[in-house]
């Protein structure tokens, strides 16, 4: 008798990296792994191809007339629009605020615009709103211009925030990632991951024991007496959001040209974050962080900026974590402390969506 049952050789095996040829927009073209970089070199940067998109930073600096400004602009989804330790008005502000600082610049002031779905709470709009003034003064700017736009109802997902900053960049400063040269140290002003598994724990209703608070902040106290007392000895600084830690030093490394080699044992993460990862099945260095700054400097500034983060409340765990070497372009590895090294790349899938 014919056996119309499939043979186990006859299903086929699933492959466990995320596929990557969509012809659709993917979850994981926003997550600031491999999919995302696919997007921006395959689509977005030729399109818009020019010499300050070229520099692969956090903002674009412009010459005006003799005076260097800083520019960008964000988008923030976060879901959900309240967790532990912030919301999404707040994270809009220091998201801006921060991707001016860590271009070098100081900043001046914020626009705000607002996608609104039909059926939106006024008195929850009216918290977000509080937030974004509250954050905006903490970080001592003004929200000066913006836009409203509203979405019929199930086309929009309640709120959501695009905010662009403009800030005046300082004197004698220029941390583009190009200016990273081997023998430079790479230092972090504190501990990884507690912003992306507070929104995750929030959003999955995961009942950790011990309650995770994001690390969102104004990074302008940690950024600006660092460039002011270092100058050009600060060769690159980046807000390591999205992918976490390990994105980002994938970029700087790819811009540069260099490599990157990190250490297991100098990494700073909280015992809390350590469990949870551990628990979900999570790299801490691919977790998102909207507080913490990566600063990759000349050895000789590695002491001043660590004694300065060391000396405020946002870098107490601030530490060392590795070199940039002339080795291999474009790589980024991890020496663990039994001696073993792997590689750190890009996620080729979706770690957490939705977490800024």
């Amino acid at each position: 008798m014919a056996n119309d049952q499939p043979t186990p050789f006859s299903v086929p095996a699933a492959c466990p990296v995320p596929f990557s040829n969509h012809s659709t927009v993917q979850m994981a073209h926003g997550g600031g792994g491999r999919m995302a970089q696919r997007l921006l070199d395959q689509l977005i940067l030729p399109a818009f191809a020019n010499s300050a998109l070229g520099e692969s930073h956090d903002g674009a600096v412009l010459d005006l007339g003799g005076q260097r400004l800083a520019l960008t602009t964000d988008g923030h989804v976060v879901r959900p629009r309240f967790f532990p330790g912030g919301d999404i008005g707040c994270l809009a502000v220091h998201g801006t605020v921060n991707d001016l600082l860590v271009c070098g610049a100081r900043p001046m002031a914020l626009s705000a615009s607002l996608i609104l779905e039909e059926g939106f709470e006024l008195a929850e709009l009216q918290r977000i709103i509080e937030s974004m003034s509250e954050a905006a003064r903490g970080a001592g700017v003004e929200i000066v211009t913006g836009d409203t736009k509203v979405v019929e109802h199930g086309c929009g997902d309640g709120v959501f925030i695009c905010t662009t900053g403009v800030g005046a960049v300082l004197p004698g400063v220029d941390v583009r990632p190009r200016n990273v040269e081997p023998g430079d140290v790479v230092l972090l002003s504190g501990e990884m991951g507690a912003h992306g598994v507070a929104v995750l724990a929030a959003r999955e209703n995961l009942g950790l024991e011990s309650t995770i608070v994001s690390d969102t902040a104004a990074l302008t106290d940690l950024v600006l007496p660092i460039l002011e007392r270092c100058g050009r000895q600060i060769h690159v600084l980046r807000d390591p959001t999205r992918g976490g830690v390990a994105a980002t030093l994938n970029e700087i490394a790819r811009t540069a040209g260099v490599e990157i080699a990190l250490q297991e044992q100098t990494l700073p993460v909280s015992e809390t974050v350590r469990g949870a990862c551990e628990l979900l099945g999570l790299d801490p260095l691919y977790v998102a962080n909207e507080g913490k700054v990566v600063a990759i400097v000349h050895p000789d500034a590695a002491e001043t900026v660590l004694s300065h983060w060391r000396a405020h409340p946002l870098g107490v765990s601030a530490s060392q974590i590795g070199v940039v070497k002339a080795g291999q372009a474009g790589l980024v590895t991890l020496l663990s402390p039994i001696g073993g090294t792997r590689v750190v790349d890009l996620l080729s899938g979706e770690q957490l969506p939705r977490i800024c």
